[in-house]
């Protein structure tokens, strides 16, 4: 693609950065064959071809971000779908978050947006307000219709009361035990992020459960939290960059002290970020080399499984599942193989899901700012997972269990909770609910 940015502007990093990503699209379109909005609106500017020649125009005569601009943006699930498909190797998600900052900047955005945007950055990455959110939104479900009928905020507003769980999690007291004369084999960090913990702590204590079987090491680390992506995905970066700065100066006190063989990740929407710090924090002099060294060591969880190559224990007795694969895991960090391949080696019975690539409408807070769009994806999903005929739904990413459970009866449940009960660790909660028993494990 042709540019025609100005010396001046080529000055700024972040310009510079979107001029070479721009110049690196042909126009092919292959992008248009696997964009979620795309597929469902039919609507050119809602494709990433059509938004890269929006933001090309915003950016390359440094206007303020339109109406028309804002909302063709908003639009983007950023699932990063586009980046798989194309044959030139377009880097969408840095020219998407470049906008969605100088959309943050530039425009005026309605009175109940700022609002909505607001409340979500100011409770999500915090886990105790979001604990006290939430308990608020167990009060508040009898009255969604009511909230449903509120001016602007209505659809949105209901749309957050829907997905929140009609219970908290049970308390479970995280048990990690080594199995008896087991070597260690590596030394670790697992972050424990924001919302998951207070949404699935099962998650993260089978995690610990698993390696420490495994010969695995688990460091604890003091001054971690959200990882960003939620404020990032906003266009709040300076919001997000704070949140990227704290978790790096907690990551690398362990790695200059005890050491690090890696940084585990088992929600992989913070995977996907966490790798990017290194670009993220390129021109500060401070934390550029810091936070480099700290996407090096991030890995999704399956990853270093598969690196450490994990076997189970026991198996399970072929129980057919359903595997959804998180768009920030197949596309936003290129693994796909290794959850399926770990979750095979347990016994499962994996099935790849047709549309496989199309997103389920999660996408951190989209399933709460477009609500519309992201109840269509729901749909189209859940449906494409029932004809499998599943037992079970595993996937990695607690945006998409909260968006897939909250329509669907199937039990859905974290691939790292399956794998620790296929090695002897306790059945997740959501398959004692669903009739399963430890009978259906080796």
């Amino acid at each position: 693609m042709r540019t025609d940015f100005s010396p001046a502007q080529l000055n700024d990093s972040h310009m510079a950065a979107s001029e070479k990503i721009l110049r690196s699209c042909v126009h092919c379109g292959f992008c248009t064959a696997t964009c979620p909005t795309y597929l469902l609106l039919g609507d050119e500017l809602d494709s990433p071809r059509g938004r890269i020649y929006l933001i090309k125009d915003m950016l390359e005569n440094d206007r303020p971000a339109s109406a028309e601009v804002v909302k063709h943006v908003d639009r983007c699930l950023s699932c990063l779908s586009c980046m798989t498909t194309c044959p030139s190797g377009v880097h969408y998600m840095h020219l998407v978050d470049h906008a969605r900052a100088h959309i943050e900047k530039t425009h005026q955005r309605s009175v109940p947006d700022r609002l909505m945007r607001s409340l979500l950055a100011a409770i999500l990455p915090y886990p105790e307000r979001f604990r006290f959110a939430l308990a608020a939104a167990f009060l508040a479900r009898p009255l969604r219709p009511l909230f449903a009928m509120i001016p602007a905020l209505g659809p949105r507003l209901s749309a957050m009361l829907a997905l929140a769980p009609a219970r908290f999690p049970a308390k479970e007291i995280p048990i990690a035990t080594p199995r008896p004369n087991q070597q260690k084999r590596a030394r670790v960090v697992i972050l424990d992020g924001c919302a998951q913990p207070i949404l699935k702590p099962s998650i993260n204590h089978a995690a610990r459960r698993l390696l420490a079987r495994a010969g695995v090491e688990i460091a604890q680390v003091k001054g971690e939290g959200c990882c960003g992506a939620l404020v990032h995905h906003m266009g709040k970066e300076e919001q997000s960059l704070a949140f990227a700065k704290a978790n790096i100066d907690a990551w690398i006190a362990q790695i200059e002290g005890e050491g690090l063989d890696a940084i585990l990740v088992t929600t992989s929407g913070c995977g996907t970020t966490i790798k990017d710090y290194g670009y993220m924090l390129r021109d500060d002099p401070l934390y550029a080399d810091k936070a480099c060294r700290v996407s090096a060591l991030a890995l999704d969880i399956s990853q270093f499984l598969a690196r450490l190559e994990w076997r189970p224990s026991h198996k399970v007795q072929n129980i057919p599942l359903a595997y959804h694969s998180a768009c920030s895991l197949q596309h936003g960090q290129q693994v796909r193989e290794e959850p399926k391949r770990l979750l095979a080696a347990a016994g499962f019975r994996v099935m790849d899901v047709p549309e496989a690539h199309i997103c389920c409408g999660s996408a951190g807070v989209y399933n709460i700012m477009q609500p519309d769009i992201a109840g269509r994806l729901r749909a189209r999903k859940i449906a494409n997972i029932e004809r499998m005929k599943p037992r079970v739904i595993a996937a990695g990413n607690i945006g998409c269990m909260t968006q897939i459970g909250s329509a669907t009866d199937l039990p859905l449940v974290h691939t790292i909770e399956l794998l620790d009960w296929a090695d002897g660790g306790p059945m997740p909660e959501d398959l004692c609910e669903h009739g399963f028993s430890d009978s259906d494990r080796q």
